[in-house]
């Protein structure tokens, strides 16, 4: 199985930046789809961005040019890089991975607030 570890969370004012990263227990070339999702109160969870282990990224038409995922190396963090940021990004953020090898797993998650 894969444990993931988010970090990076936290307040942030409108229209400012923050990283979040998440690390994985085995080397993401084992990992076919690493992401973040995101749950605001009282809405479903749903996909920010995702990377494959071939590199290719996919990203919500809402964050589109304003968010960056991206990874170092194997068994390095893989980062969601969150450029100006709007009071509706306010939500848990929380790190997915997807392995033919490993199964499914999740973070724990990290709040991130975003003051107007």
């Amino acid at each position: 199985q894969v444990q993931l570890v988010e970090s990076g969370g936290g307040l942030v004012q409108a229209g400012g930046s923050m990283r979040l990263s998440c690390a994985a227990s085995q080397s993401i070339f084992t990992i076919n789809v690493m992401g973040w999702y995101r749950q605001a109160p009282g809405k479903q969870r749903e996909l920010v961005a995702q990377i494959t282990s071939g590199g290719s990224t996919t990203y919500a038409d809402s964050v589109k040019g304003r968010f960056t995922i991206s990874r170092d190396g194997a068994k390095k963090p893989v980062y969601l890089q969150m450029n100006n940021l709007k009071p509706e990004d306010t939500a848990v953020y929380y790190c997915h991975q997807s392995s033919s090898v490993w199964g499914e797993s999740w973070g724990q998650g990290t709040q991130v607030t975003v003051s107007s």
